[in-house]
């Protein structure tokens, strides 16, 4: 068992790897302005999933991001972003665009039985082909730059992955974010306008961010850190609704089972904080998966009175971050009874 479970995460590392690799050599790209914009920028993300990371790179508060520009998570990202704006926006991109390249296999290598079944089939040989997508230089050039750090220390990264005791249920947890960043793609472009002041000052402040460079900073605090410092609400809230609100944006992100909207119930305060609100709540939910109903638990760990952590039967010990804008309307007191 511990065999094929070892096995299992090797390859989908590998996996992981190959979904985001890209082009190794660098395309010039042209030097940057100094210049400050006006304080009057709008960059919407209420209800993405990825919402406080957004905000916090438009406004140039990397001080908050918990990210950083080596993790996966922060490529996956920075690809996906570029995929979306070639793919909804194609007309806005500037003359000298490029092409977004991807591996695909180019040589598989067929195991078979004596009977000539096919047993397994594995790629031995990549190639890099265009997608038809198109970027900007100066983005794609710093996309590929984070590439070429996490490849340098893919070694360690994969070791670490795969040695990793939570490391079925992180991986787990790496695919409901892309599923997330997936959704989040295609609403961004819905609620910003592709050339809107505000896309521009967010894709400058990507750029910086992947280069490792100081921010274009606008003043004033985001709602996501404002809402942290001041902490939740105190006095009778939902949180049967709060509950429900949080596992159904999660239940978008999953693979197999579907949740059942409105089923939580046998709701319980685990423990309190000092000024007596939730530290730690759990509840039962109903789901569906493989053609029958079936019911799990989840728990919600609270920092400070909002939401920080949400734990599932199947992974009891992987944190799934809630959303953001849930807790932010949490904050305000929009769950308040």
């Amino acid at each position: 068992m511990w065999k094929s479970n070892y096995f299992i995460r090797i390859l989908f590392v590998s996996f992981l790897f190959v979904i985001i690799s890209s082009f190794k050599h660098s395309i010039p790209h042209p030097s940057e302005k100094e210049s400050s914009p006006p304080q009057s920028l709008v960059f919407n993300t209420d209800g993405l999933y990825n919402a406080e990371f957004f905000d916090y790179i438009f406004r140039g508060h990397f001080e908050n991001i918990d990210l950083k520009r080596e993790d996966m998570r922060f490529l996956m990202i920075f690809e996906q972003y570029l995929r979306a704006f070639g793919r909804e926006c194609p007309s806005y991109l500037p003359e000298d665009r490029v092409e977004i390249m991807e591996q695909v296999c180019a040589v598989e290598e067929v195991s078979r039985n004596v009977y000539g079944d096919e047993l397994s089939r594995v790629c031995i040989e990549y190639k890099w082909v265009g997608t038809g997508l198109f970027a900007r230089r100066d983005l794609y050039n710093a996309k590929i730059e984070v590439e070429n750090i996490q490849r340098a220390d893919a070694v360690r990264t994969t070791m670490e992955m795969i040695l990793d005791p939570h490391s079925m249920g992180n991986s787990v947890d790496l695919m409901h974010q892309a599923k997330g960043l997936k959704n989040d793609m295609l609403q961004i472009f819905k609620i910003n306008s592709c050339n809107s002041p505000g896309v521009q000052r967010f894709e400058e402040n990507l750029k910086l961010f992947a280069l490792n460079k100081p921010s274009i900073r606008m003043e004033g605090s985001s709602k996501y850190a404002v809402m942290k410092k001041s902490g939740g609400p105190t006095g009778s809230q939902d949180y049967n609704k709060l509950i429900d609100d949080l596992v159904a944006n999660q239940s978008k992100t999953w693979s197999f089972n579907r949740y059942t909207a409105g089923s939580i119930s046998a709701f319980s305060v685990l423990s309190k904080d000092s000024e007596g609100r939730p530290k730690s709540v759990r509840a039962n939910y109903s789901y569906s998966g493989f053609g029958s109903s079936s019911q799990g638990w989840v728990q919600i760990d609270f920092s400070n009175g909002l939401p920080k952590c949400i734990y599932f039967f199947d992974f009891p010990t992987n944190c799934k971050t809630p959303n953001s804008s849930i807790v932010a309307s949490f904050a305000k007191g929009d769950y308040g009874r």
